[in-house]
């Protein structure tokens, strides 16, 4: 039941209006056509940052909205899109400014930052956007992984001066990522990782999470969490101790904390 509540979150949960309204949600796209599109991305703020193709601004959100949560380069990005790179670089800018996209730039696996910005993830700052401008997702669909973590990324940025992140390296053999590291911005090492699965699997396997296993032992971090589909535990790895927590319980929880750090009355 609350995954079902969780998945019409993903959809139109963004916008009390649309939550609100049978009749909107089911021509959705239309109305954050006209509300959000045209306005920010069309008329507001790209005269401002010397945006003259509009046009091309659109089509580059649009494929952003659709991939939201994928790791991009600049050169990938470039190739896909057929923008020249400089031109991306102004765009992404300019969308982040306009609170209608993330960009997060990873780190290693001891959480340092690359002196060269080679790969970064992008995420949408609210799943609901894709779904105005493509169709709803449901739970078996191969997207939902990226909204999910695109919804608990949305919930975490309602809090203020977090350094978020994400990890991935290669060292020789060793390979790996974790989706989502809080990065104390003083000392610059990790205080926490998480795995954002849409997946009852680690669950039974927990030894499969090798990257997690790996970022834990190098940062001799004894525990992290994992989200899931519905299960609830904790799992041992050795002396790793990984919690279990449905993916819509966490993203409750994110937003229930802020809303209470913001009125703790």
């Amino acid at each position: 039941m609350l995954n079902k509540e969780f998945v019409h979150y993903l959809n139109f949960g963004g916008y009390p209006e649309v939550v609100l309204s049978e009749k909107i949600q089911s021509d959705m796209g239309r109305y954050v056509k006209n509300d959000i599109v045209d306005k920010v991305l069309l008329r507001d703020l790209p005269s401002l940052y010397g945006i003259k193709d509009v046009q091309e601004l659109n089509r580059f959100f649009t494929y952003i909205a659709y991939n939201t949560g994928n790791e991009f380069s600049y050169e990938s990005m470039s190739n896909e899109s057929g923008i020249q790179k400089d031109t991306l670089k102004k765009y992404l800018e300019y969308l982040e400014a306009a609170f209608l996209i993330k960009v997060l730039n990873k780190v290693d696996v001891n959480a340092k930052r690359l002196k060269r910005i080679t790969s970064f993830k992008v995420y949408l700052t609210n799943p609901s956007l894709r779904t105005a401008l493509f169709s709803p997702s449901s739970e078996t669909d191969n997207e939902m992984g990226n909204m999910v973590e695109t919804a608990i990324l949305s919930q975490w940025m309602h809090r203020e001066k977090l350094d978020l992140t994400y990890a991935r390296w290669k060292d020789g053999k060793n390979e790996g990522e974790v989706d989502l590291v809080l990065v104390d911005d003083k000392k610059h090492k990790p205080q926490w990782g998480v795995e954002i699965k849409w997946s009852n699997r680690y669950f039974e396997k927990p030894q499969e999470l090798k990257s997690l296993i790996q970022f834990c032992k190098i940062n001799a971090f004894q525990t992290a969490l994992v989200t899931s589909i519905d299960q609830l535990g904790v799992k041992n790895v050795g002396d790793i101790v990984f919690s279990f927590l449905p993916a819509s319980i966490y993203t409750y929880n994110i937003g229930d904390i802020t809303l209470k750090m913001k009125n703790p009355s």
